[in-house]
């Protein structure tokens, strides 16, 4: 990691889309359409899964992010308990690539050409668009197969953090749904190291600075990592005026993030931002802000 700078500095970002395939155990459930629908109605894991098996990984493997980069640049994911893989890339201007990879990702698979129709929203608030996707074969594809299928965001949601849903993609028989997302323009450094470990409890459940044993109780004696088990972290690079902003990445924050220190609710926008706010609160106490301070300004 190098040119960041945190809590009373800004992150740099850089100026290209990245594109976040979530895995299972995220907790985000989005929906998807039957045939005869205009837009989604029913819930639906997010991982790419065959829609007899929903995919869901054990407990215990749950990942904050979910970010696993592909050759491409996109990310990476497994399908049909990795019989397969894809890998998704969001381009400048709102193009979406979506490859199919064999069960070695790194082996190009194709499959029979299909239109795949899929809905994007940016928000589980907001109604999903549809759009789709048409076979784009490449070069050593055979004939009418592709492993390549390329389409264009709707209309106002290029280079923003948009869902995606693809509810029926046909291979070798097997249909699958796919659920993945964008978060918008990517970002110089990655997000702070997760602690872990009997660190993690001496961090949280140790008074210290600004962090207080009242805290410590107003959170339910708990780390972060356990107290949002599950809760899916989708980052948004683009806060508006007057949105509140984690202190640490300065991305727009998440409530259901929230963790009380110096008596006062702070959000942010996923839980190792927490462990490094916490940290600091603790060990630099001087730098923290008030919570009304984290706030986007014009």
């Amino acid at each position: 990691m190098t040119g960041c700078r945190r809590l009373n500095g800004w992150w740099g970002w850089g100026t290209g889309i990245w594109a976040g395939l979530l895995l299972a155990g995220c907790g985000m459930r989005v929906s998807f359409p039957s045939d005869s629908q205009s837009q989604p109605t029913a819930n639906s894991q997010t991982t790419i899964s065959p829609t007899a098996d929903p995919g869901r990984s054990p407990p215990g493997d749950e990942e904050e992010h979910g970010h696993n980069p592909g050759v491409h640049g996109g990310i990476l994911v497994s399908l049909g308990r990795d019989s397969y893989h894809a890998e998704a890339v969001f381009e400048v201007g709102g193009k979406l690539r979506l490859y199919l990879l064999g069960r070695d990702e790194t082996r190009v698979m194709d499959v029979e050409n299909q239109v795949l129709k899929a809905f994007a929203r940016q928000d589980e608030a907001a109604a999903a668009s549809p759009f789709t996707l048409e076979p784009e074969p490449q070069e050593g594809d055979a004939e009418g197969r592709t492993s390549q299928f390329v389409g264009v965001l709707p209309e106002g949601l290029a280079g923003q953090g948009v869902e995606v849903t693809i509810p029926n993609l046909a291979i070798a028989g097997e249909r699958f749904r796919v659920g993945f997302a964008s978060v918008g323009p990517r970002h110089a450094e990655p997000m702070p190291d997760r602690v872990a470990g009997d660190e993690e409890s001496v961090l949280y459940l140790t008074a210290g600075g600004k962090y207080t044993q009242a805290d410590i109780d107003a959170n339910g004696r708990v780390t972060a990592s356990t107290k949002f088990r599950g809760v899916k972290s989708l980052h948004d690079m683009s806060p508006q005026p007057g949105d509140k902003i984690c202190p640490v990445t300065r991305t727009k924050a998440n409530p259901k993030f929230t963790w009380i220190v110096d008596g006062q609710p702070y959000q942010f926008c996923c839980p190792p931002c927490v462990d490094e706010f916490v940290k600091t609160a603790k060990q630099s106490p001087d730098e923290i802000q008030p919570a009304d301070r984290y706030v986007k300004t014009p």
